[in-house]
């Protein structure tokens, strides 16, 4: 995709998420877009001031916010306060989110409820949150963040693949409720992602994702926000309800 189409000009996004990895990624995508960009993590950090600068560098209007994506009451407060300073929210990119990854026999009950909370109470908590706004002004696009875990499973990952299915169960359900109000609602399912997450990562684990691969090499934050900037655009305007995967062809 080229660097500056000004395919989402004009529009106001927010992406929960947004200090690094595919958070980062596609808030900087959707600023070279034409997009101004309110951004949240759970706290205010060197990674958020920095990517702030970065947005504001290109030319967009840019903000970070402290907010925990998993609490009902600081979700509604975020979107309030965006829609305050920005006069409006046209995507919502729901992305928090985070693994306790252990077999089921020694995964506790913190640690389910721990990812569900921030995986998948929090799509609910902000889409709840900006649909007031998106209804009112009869257009929107919400893009929720989910895996290809969450269509196959992945042993040690039952929280996180249990979080990632509830999403696109989610996502298939509100779309048909806002459909009517030019609202869309669609999910991307990133396979093997070059990301903190992942390189954290044993070195021989890492090569045998990689070689599961059929174009054989990991995918990047860019490629899962070029998908993001799609489905933020009027290039997706008939397209709700759908989970795209990018996944370099892993998932079958």
């Amino acid at each position: 995709m080229q660097e500056k189409m000004n395919l989402l000009e004009g529009s106001i996004a927010l992406v929960t998420g947004g200090s690094r990895g595919i958070g980062k990624a596609i808030a900087l995508a959707f600023a070279k877009q034409g997009a101004s960009v309110a951004f949240s993590d759970l706290k205010l950090d060197d990674a958020a001031r920095e990517l702030e600068n970065q947005l504001s560098e290109l030319g967009v209007k840019a903000k970070a916010y402290a907010s925990d994506a998993g609490s009902f009451m600081e979700a509604e407060n975020l979107v309030n306060e965006v829609v305050s300073e920005f006069g409006a929210i046209d995507i919502l990119v729901n992305n928090a989110g985070i693994t306790r990854d252990t077999l089921l026999m020694r995964m506790t009950e913190e640690m389910w409820d721990d990812v569900i909370r921030i995986n998948l109470k929090s799509a609910f908590n902000l889409t709840k949150a900006a649909q007031k706004f998106m209804l009112r002004q009869r257009k929107g696009s919400i893009i929720n963040m989910s895996s290809i875990v969450g269509l196959g499973g992945n042993a040690g990952q039952a929280n996180y693949a249990a979080s990632k299915a509830g999403l696109i169960a989610f996502t298939k359900s509100v779309a048909q409720e806002i459909g009517a109000r030019n609202i869309r609602v669609n999910a991307i399912a990133p396979g093997f992602i070059e990301t903190e997450m992942t390189a954290a990562l044993d070195e021989d684990v890492r090569k045998q994702w990689v070689e599961r691969i059929p174009l054989k090499r990991a995918g990047t934050p860019e490629d899962v926000a070029d998908m993001a900037v799609f489905l933020a655009s009027g290039m997706s305007a008939y397209v709700t309800g759908q989970v795209f995967t990018v996944c370099g062809g892993m998932n079958k």
